[in-house]
């Protein structure tokens, strides 16, 4: 399912496979390096790991993914804020006991009415709003939520839904206090997790403290985080490399950079894993030229997937579907299945020889070539993949401009379809089809970038949202899955295999494997000196 690189001699081996069963110690900071300065620090209003990673360890949820186990499932959820939780009879009532003696940062006492206030503010129902919502699409199903007392909540769906219990279980979804307005969440947040933020000075660093007030008894083991926000990738490497750092920024080391940290830091421990994360290309075809399906099922026709993977990861990176392949993924489409869909064959010239008559259909070709705009996010992980598509789209008389965009920009361009053609990457907070389908396709998502609508899918994602039968829903899922594929409705190149690496001292850290979110808590870290 995964796997893990111990590079160093017998001793690094040793202490890698032994991970974190030695007695934890507490005390110490935990020294990251950061890729980019976050858009803001709230969760619930942005859909980044430059986010998620420094800040989830500020926050609860009411369940969450257990820390670690690197699989996320039903059966790795635990409680958090949340004790216990039962539903009723028809499964459209979910009801949770809380924690009781539980605080916010400030000392304000945590009661149920504070999960009441998240969920008006992802409903639109709070008198402030979101200014951006991007987890909403997760949650039409939730009627209203109601407090029926400080220690109880209860969710009234409109109909069933197996997933619902996941998708709260997602490091995206922490609860928000009441008496903190959302602008204020932004910069300084105020969470009942493990650590309280001390400081977030934009573009330099974010500093977390321990919380010694948790209600998780003798967590966390840390004394507090440092993010350090390097922008220069090989800065960045050659510091962790130097030991000024703890741990990398999650999946960030690419493969030149792990063979330079296995010859310059041996003693390092480096996972590569899947995250649950794909590269795709963003087409808006709500304008011209890829209002013009012959144009967009050309645009699909002339990737070659697999010089991506070979090129970019240097064969790390796997071939799927929309969602993410097994044996990681635990919905995506099987190899044989997946083969006979549009542009995934392994003919690749005779792919871009139907594409290249599709574009002359259109009334292009050699003398009279396409001319688009190609944007993407100034992270390494978008940049490379778009530069290669660039040059893939030549051979079908496709030439793309590279337009790169800093990330606090990004989201608001795509949210306004400010774009013509795009390299994306989209992690998913769940390995679930619900938060992808409706999340990316569903016609009124704000994160359906792409302007994609046909009621029949949709139609159909609601059908298997509330199937619960697993395998009738798996089968629902598959085909719902090729169809996507076939429409282009947000074509995948590949899904991402990367590395993280951190000193031997670093124990407790877990990579989730079908998550780009969840695992970054840090309450079971600690550091052994």
């Amino acid at each position: 399912m995964r796997r893990m690189t111990c590079l160093g001699g017998a001793v690094a081996v040793l202490l890698c496979s032994m991970g974190t069963s030695l007695a934890q110690k507490s005390g110490g900071i935990l020294k990251v390096y950061h890729r980019e300065n976050p858009p803001s620090a709230s969760i619930l209003e942005e859909s980044t790991a430059s986010t998620t990673v420094p800040f989830m360890a500020v926050f609860n949820n009411l369940v969450m993914y257990d820390q670690q186990v690197p699989q996320n499932s039903a059966q790795t959820i635990v409680p958090d804020l949340a004790k216990s939780w039962a539903w009723n009879a028809e499964k459209t009532e979910l009801t949770f006991q809380l924690q009781e003696g539980v605080k916010w940062h400030d000392g304000t006492p945590f009661t149920a009415r504070d999960v009441v206030c998240t969920f008006d503010l992802l409903l639109d129902k709070a008198p402030q709003r979101l200014r951006r919502n991007p987890r909403k699409s997760w949650f039409t199903n939730v009627d209203f939520v109601s407090a029926r007392s400080d220690n109880e909540v209860t969710f009234y769906l409109t109909h069933s839904q197996p997933s619902m219990l996941g998708m709260l279980a997602s490091g995206l979804m922490p609860i928000y206090p009441c008496h903190v307005s959302p602008a204020q969440m932004r910069a300084r947040p105020i969470g009942t997790g493990p650590f309280k933020l001390a400081q977030f000075s934009e573009f330099q660093y974010i500093r977390l403290v321990r919380n010694p007030d948790y209600f998780k008894k003798g967590r966390p083991y840390l004394d507090g985080i440092d993010f350090n926000i390097v922008s220069n990738p090989s800065t960045a490497i050659l510091s962790f490399i130097a030991g000024r750092f703890d741990l990398t920024f999650p999946w960030e080391v690419t493969p030149t950079d792990r063979k330079l940290v296995e010859k310059d830091a041996p003693q390092a421990i480096c996972e590569t894993t899947s995250m649950n994360l794909n590269l795709n290309i963003l087409v808006n075809r709500t304008a011209a030229p890829f209002d013009n399906a012959d144009i967009r099922r050309a645009l699909v026709l002339a990737i070659d997937r697999k010089a991506f993977v070979d090129t970019i990861s240097q064969g790390d990176y796997a071939i799927g579907g929309t969602l993410q392949p097994p044996p990681d993924g635990t919905w995506g489409l099987p190899p044989d299945l997946l083969s006979v869909v549009p542009g995934y064959g392994s003919d690749v010239e005779k792919n871009r020889t139907e594409a290249r008559a599709l574009m002359e259909k259109a009334g292009y070709g050699p003398d009279k070539r396409l001319k688009v705009k190609l944007t993407t996010r100034g992270v390494a992980i978008y940049k490379d993949p778009a530069q290669l598509l660039q040059s893939q789209l030549r051979g079908i008389y496709i030439d793309a401009d590279l337009e790169v965009i800093e990330t606090s920009l990004w989201f608001n361009r795509l949210g306004r379809k400010d774009y013509t053609l795009g390299v994306n990457a989209t992690g998913n907070g769940i390995d679930d089809p619900d938060q992808t389908f409706f999340e990316n396709f569903a016609c009124k998502s704000s994160r359906n970038y792409t302007g994609y609508c046909n009621p029949e899918i949709e139609k159909l994602m609601a059908q298997q949202s509330v199937e619960p039968d697993l395998q009738k829903r798996r089968q629902m899922v598959g085909e719902i899955d090729v169809r996507l594929l076939a429409d282009g409705a947000r074509p995948p190149i590949m899904w991402a295999r990367s590395t993280t690496c951190m000193q031997p001292r670093v124990k407790g850290f877990v990579n989730m494997v079908n998550s780009f979110y969840n695992g970054f808590r840090f309450e079971d870290v600690w550091l052994d000196r």
